[in-house]
């Protein structure tokens, strides 16, 4: 299935509402719905508000600032009706939320990788021999975020991108990289690689993208949530490498764009082989349009990206990543299957209309049906 995005979509609005806390941490604050944009939520919530009122989730982090606004739909909804209810989520990697909900320490993994092989066998366990599904909810670009001192504007491909990562690359005005910004004063210093320290699936989103795309600049088995680059300096969560590349000079890490227009960070364009793009709601649109299931027809959306990071499509910005809420199909108990599929269903509709405030993209509307009929189908 070709995900197509209606032609509603605008540019990535700045993000400015939501601010960092802890140094280090992913513990965001999402801006609040106003009065007005919570009233017209509640409105049209499309949440029953059943089951019981205190949902539990972690995993990615690359989706906290998402799973924000979810939540704040979700209360104002549920308010509306009578009913008070939080979803407290910790951003704690998708590793590590996909450890805690195989553990039923959790009701639903965040994850920036569909859960697989072993962990997939696992999961049926923790949801009474059935499977687990992977529903992508958010849509994300990830920035090649750089600070380089008097380089405003940088150009990478695939393969000069893999070399930075893995260390063969050690100079910001490396012949390669001087090849890719003809006229750009690009600094004979050192580069600074960031990387997650923490599982993440961001890692793995990236290293698929370096394998696919990096003509074997990156070896084709070093991929998974954990950094296979060796080379660089390791920080906790996307707002660690985030504020690590914001305080360094001649720094470069891979993170969401949400978290990289946080700390006002500048993104390298890509050239796949079809010249520069620029990272933009737009232009990763284009890609996220060329995406498909890797099982058509199942109620499980595990996206296959392979595809997508090799393509050479002329404007289209390949470095995307689906994260998922990670949900068992049965075997929950009834007050939490239903509270699990109250809340999705909110995320899934009114839940999505704040996130191009920050810098994530909106389902759109055809697969806005499928993820619903997804939900509507646990039990």
């Amino acid at each position: 299935m070709n995900l197509k995005r209606s032609s509603a979509l605008v540019g990535v609005v700045a993000l400015g509402a939501m601010t960092l806390a802890a140094c280090g941490s992913d513990n965001n604050t999402a801006s609040t719905t106003s009065a007005s944009g919570g009233a017209s939520a509640a409105a049209a919530s499309t949440a029953s508000c059943d089951g019981k009122s205190n949902l539990s989730g972690a995993g990615s982090s690359a989706q906290k600032n998402a799973m924000d606004a979810f939540t704040a739909a979700y209360i104002s909804a549920c308010q509306a009706k009578g009913k008070t209810v939080n979803v407290a989520y910790n951003p704690s990697g998708s590793g590590d939320g996909r450890t805690q909900f195989i553990a039923k320490q959790i009701d639903f993994a965040g994850s920036d990788s569909a859960i697989k092989d072993q962990q997939a066998t696992d999961a049926k366990a923790r949801c009474a021999g059935n499977d687990a599904w992977n529903l992508p909810l958010v849509f994300g670009p990830v920035a090649l975020a750089f600070n380089v001192d008097g380089v405003d504007k940088l150009v990478l491909n695939g393969e000069t991108a893999a070399k930075i990562f893995n260390g063969t690359i050690k100079k910001w005005n490396d012949p390669a990289i001087a090849a890719l910004n003809s006229g750009a004063k690009l600094p004979d210093t050192d580069i600074t690689v960031f990387f997650r320290s923490d599982s993440s699936g961001t890692t793995d989103n990236f290293q698929q993208y370096l394998a696919a795309a990096s003509n074997g600049a990156w070896a084709a088995d070093a991929t998974g949530s954990d950094f296979k680059g060796n080379v660089g300096q390791g920080a906790k969560g996307s707002a660690g490498v985030a504020q690590g590349v914001s305080s360094t000079p001649g720094s470069i890490a891979y993170v969401e764009k949400s978290f990289a227009d946080q700390n006002k960070l500048k993104s390298a364009q890509i050239d796949n082989g079809s010249g520069p793009v620029e990272l933009t709601t737009a232009s990763a649109t284009k890609s996220i349009e060329s995406a498909k299931f890797k099982t058509e027809g199942s109620k499980d959306l595990a996206l296959d990206l392979k595809a997508t990071y090799a393509s050479k499509e002329a404007g289209a910005y390949p470095l995307i990543l689906a994260t998922y809420e990670v949900v068992c199909s049965k075997g929950y108990d009834a007050d939490t299957s239903a509270a699990v599929k109250s809340f999705l269903t909110s995320a899934a509709n009114e839940g999505q209309s704040t996130l191009e405030e920050s810098g994530y993209i909106p389902l759109p509307d055809a697969f806005k049906k499928t993820v619903v009929a997804s939900i509507d189908a646990i039990s």
